[in-house]
Formats: structure tokens, sequence, C-alpha cells
């Protein structure tokens, strides 16, 4: 029987972190399920999913970073899951879509688009934001299976728009993907 951890991971950013993250987990003989890892104003943040045998605990796996010989300091948070979630590589649902924004950098504008999802049912999937010079632009992956009515969003979305000042566009998700993602063969 094994255990699951999800376990995150912040520091200012340098070669070799993941790999030496990954290689505490598998100096405790740890299977990796998932990671996921971002850069954001220098500082690397990184959250994954690993299985441990029963015997291992959260402070062997704390132990075993805090081991790693580094200049930067690691923060550390771990979870252990009463009940270990299910990781696979399920595609997003077929109602996701995408909406990037863009316009003038000032206070609050996350916050907004944020609330006007929430106040339609939407789920925020991932967000990432950037800031060059003065302008503000978010791409937002959005789970739309519950919402009411498609036509209100849009129709609500146009005036937000105008409202905010934001250019928005929306699009489905396999549109995006197809007009956006590299193929590696």
């Amino acid at each position: 029987m094994s255990k699951q951890m999800i376990i995150s991971v912040m520091s200012k950013d340098r070669p070799g972190i993941i790999a030496e993250i990954t290689g505490a987990v598998y100096a405790l003989k740890g299977d990796l399920a998932d990671l996921n890892q971002s850069i954001l104003c220098g500082y690397l943040t990184m959250i994954l999913i690993a299985s441990f045998t029963e015997d291992i605990t959260r402070e062997d796996v704390l132990a075993e970073i805090s081991h790693i010989q580094s200049g930067e300091k690691f923060e550390v948070l771990i979870k252990e899951m009463d009940i270990p979630v299910a990781v696979s590589n399920i595609p997003p649902p077929a109602d996701t879509y995408i909406l990037t924004a863009q316009g003038r950098n000032r206070s609050g504008l996350v916050h907004s688009i944020s609330q006007f999802c929430f106040s339609h049912g939407i789920n925020i999937l991932d967000l990432a934001t950037t800031l060059t010079d003065d302008q503000y632009a978010m791409v937002l992956q959005l789970d739309m299976r519950n919402i009411a009515s498609m036509e209100t969003v849009l129709s609500d979305l146009d005036i937000f728009s105008r409202d905010s000042g934001l250019k928005l566009v929306i699009q489905h998700n396999d549109i995006f993907r197809v007009t956006h993602e590299i193929a590696l063969h």
C-alpha cells in the first residue's frame, strides 16, 4: 500500500531545482505522478504529486528536501492525502474555453475577470498573466459546463469588455489548441 503527498516548493530560481526536488522524491523511492512548475519574477514555484510507501512521512520528505545543498532556501508545504487523487491524462471537459484579455494595467483586473467568471458559474481551470510596460495580458482556461446560457455569457462578456476597457477574445479550447500548439514529431 502507498500514500500520496502533494508537495509545493517555492525558491528563488536557478538551474537544478527541479532535478534536486525530484531527486529527493527518488531518494525516498517515491513515484512522481504529476508536476507543474512556473517561474514568476525570478521565483520558481512547483507543485507535484508523489506516492510513497506507508513508512515515509511528511517529515521524511521535508528532511530529504532540507538536506539539499543550495544557496537558496526552499519554502515547502506538504499535504498528505487522506484519499489519493486519481492522476491521469484526462482531457479537459468538452465545454472548455480559452479567454484572453488585454488592456492597460490597473489594480483589480484579475479580480474583476475572476468575479465575472464566478458570477456566471464558470470555473477557472488555469490562469496565466503577464505585465509588459503598461500592458496587462491574461489567458484563462475556463470550464463552462455549468453555465446557464452561452448567449448570456457572450452578451455579458461584451458588456464587461466595454466597461472594463479590456480586449477580450473567447474561443473553444479545441480551436485554441489547433492554432497555438506546436506538435513535436
